[in-house]
């Protein structure tokens, strides 16, 4: 059996955010959902997460995780000292435990993969991941021979001047045999630089430790303030758009766009500069995005091409277009073949197939049949000051430019409203709607005095 212990406790001054740290957002997740992702297809019995700084604030972000235990660590007083209050919570467990810290999230799935294989194959009673690094001021260094057998862990700290030119460097990542660790985990001692019980330590107490090196020393990048934070995510963003290049998209200018994990690209999709997508994306076949659009929580049918525009929360079928300078708002459904144009706006509506509003309109709470033209300029009012009202429009109906429709509303198939016309009555199907003041002419105006 595998338990996975997460270390979450600490308070990440250098963040200098009333966040906590493993909270903080890195590609539309945080840090700790990020280090959870990586180790679930270990499948794990057991999964804990030991918290600390602000532990129900975290928690609270992760109520969806029913799986997860939570145990408390207060105060904070380094790694051994986290991992000793697993003693309890764990007693009479039998298997491995895989130690991770909540503020190392670019670790790949394959890794830990190896990492687990590598231990559950050699027997030592603790494997952990190390890296080579040009510059390791700062970490850990490992104490190995040539064979991977490692001797001891030094912090930097408390490194001689020797131990300091060592560029092999501890990732702060663990695979214990569970039984061996409990033995001696309160033999640790504060007795170092910090005052703190360092989980580093147990190595040298187990007498059975390996090395396992990654070949990419990004994977073990840790947080600890802004600049790093930019750092990983600027290592995630090449991933994401690396990936899904090679799935068949077309980047115009990768490094000015920005991808989320949950975003889902078809084939022969292209994607221009400074295009952005958060969220759950599903992008279909032949999809053109962009330039400088933003796309959040949507899900576009095949060959739809948005272009200077903002999409949150919609659904747009096949063959649509978007923009330039449009907004499609939450709720907002498109059929299949609709036209959105410049400065629109749309809001919880449904345009039924072929519908289009190119110019300057703003439709709200509004459902639109097959085939409706909205002219330019054309408001649906739909907030009383109180509630917001629907309006409904027929298929085949055309509103001239400048027309206000005053909710709630229904109008039939086949309506014309008449432009710069006020209409707050329902229109019967098949008929003309002229709501404005009738024109006067003055001849012969003398102009200002």
């Amino acid at each position: 059996m595998l338990a996975v212990a997460v270390l979450a406790a600490g308070k990440g001054t250098r963040m200098k955010s009333d966040l906590p740290k493993v909270l903080q957002p890195l590609a539309g997740a945080t840090l700790v959902e990020r280090v959870l992702a990586s180790c679930q297809r270990l499948n794990p019995s057991r999964q804990l997460l030991v918290v600390g700084h602000q532990a129900e604030r975290v928690q609270t972000s992760l109520a969806a995780r029913p799986e997860l235990e939570y145990v408390l660590q207060q105060p904070q007083n380094g790694t051994g000292h986290a991992v000793q209050q697993l003693l309890e919570p764990l007693a009479g467990f039998e298997g491995e435990l895989l130690v991770l810290n909540g503020d190392v999230p670019l670790l790949r799935e394959q890794t830990l993969e190896h990492l687990l294989e590598r231990h559950r194959s050699s027997g030592a009673a603790v494997t952990l991941l190390s890296a080579r690094l040009a510059d390791p001021t700062g970490y850990g260094r490992v104490i190995a021979d040539e064979a991977g057998q490692v001797s001891a862990i030094v912090e930097h700290r408390d490194c001689t001047a020797d131990q300091k030119a060592i560029n092999l460097i501890n990732a702060g990542i663990y695979c214990f045999d569970w039984a061996r660790l409990a033995q001696v985990l309160p033999q640790l001692s504060s007795d170092n630089d910090q005052g703190e019980l360092y989980l580093t330590d147990t190595v040298a107490l187990l007498g059975s430790a390996i090395h396992l090196e990654v070949a990419d020393a990004d994977e073990i990048n840790g947080i600890n303030d802004r600049l790093q934070l930019c750092q990983c995510e600027a290592v995630l963003q090449q991933r994401l758009r690396e990936h899904w290049m090679r799935e068949g998209v077309t980047f115009v200018d990768p490094a000015s766009c920005s991808l989320s994990d949950g975003t889902r690209f078809g084939r022969d999709v292209i994607v221009e500069p400074q295009c952005h997508f958060r969220g759950n994306n599903l992008i279909s076949d032949g999809c053109r995005i962009g330039p400088g659009s933003l796309l959040e929580e949507v899900q576009l049918g095949k060959g739809v091409e948005v272009l200077f525009s903002v999409v949150r929360g919609a659904q747009v079928a096949d063959g649509c277009a978007i923009g330039p300078y449009s907004q499609l708002r939450p709720g907002t459904r498109l059929e299949a073949d609709c036209r959105v144009g410049n400065f629109v706006e749309i809001k919880n509506s449904h345009l039924d197939h072929g519908c289009k509003v190119n110019h300057l309109s703003y439709i709200g709470d509004a459902d639109l049949g097959q085939g409706v033209n909205v002219g330019a300029g054309t408001i649906t009012a739909n907030y009383d000051g109180l509630r917001k009202h629907r309006t409904l429009i027929g298929s085949g109906s055309k509103t001239g430019a400048n027309s206000t429709l005053v909710a709630p509303l229904n109008l039939g198939a086949g309506v014309t409203v008449a432009a710069g016309s006020v209409i707050t009555r329902d229109v019967a199907a098949g008929a003309l709607a002229l709501g404005r003041a009738r024109q006067v002419v003055k001849e012969n105006w003398p102009g200002p005095v």
